[in-house]
């Protein structure tokens, strides 16, 4: 199983937003480096079977610009464990439940797609893990996922995605 970590792209300030902070949307350049990030996975050659997202205006907007790029027939579920306050082990609980040979797109936000990387990696959460907004990671699983049993693939800030030729 492969896990890609993809944090949702740049949102307008919390100070420039007078609405809920759940529909805090994506400005017109965190549009484009979400996109333009998409087009690197898709050079990675990419095939998700699953796309997850935050129900948050920013991290959603950012997964329909991943299915757009990679498989626009691909359905997106929104998941609670994508929330920033969600504890890492939920994401990994849904996470068991897929096929070992599955292909999973999760988007979310930090700090909790840095935590569920620790857990995934080394068994808890561990300081200093954290993608930038539309940077993403790759976790593999050689069996059914456990706390500390991932290997990372890559690991990818939105400029390296982007430099991808």
């Amino acid at each position: 199983m492969e896990v890609i970590l993809f944090r949702h792209g740049i949102a307008v300030e919390r100070a420039d937003w007078d609405g809920e902070e759940g529909l805090r949307p994506l400005t017109p350049k965190g549009v484009d480096k979400a996109r333009e990030a998409a087009a690197g996975l898709l050079r990675l050659e990419l095939v998700p079977g699953y796309l997850w997202t935050s129900p948050l205006t920013r991290a959603f907007d950012t997964a329909k610009i991943l299915r757009q790029m990679l498989s626009p027939r691909l359905e997106m579920h929104v998941h609670e464990a994508l929330l920033p306050e969600a504890p890492p082990v939920k994401l990994l609980a849904l996470l068991t439940a897929l096929p070992s040979d599955a292909t999973v797109v999760c988007v979310g936000h930090e700090p909790h797609l840095g935590e569920t990387a620790g857990l995934l990696l080394f068994g808890k959460p561990v300081a200093g893990l954290s993608l930038k907004k539309a940077g993403a990671c790759c976790l593999r699983f050689r069996e059914t996922p456990k706390a500390g049993c991932a290997e990372l693939r890559w690991w990818m800030g939105p400029s390296q995605l982007r430099s991808l030729r």
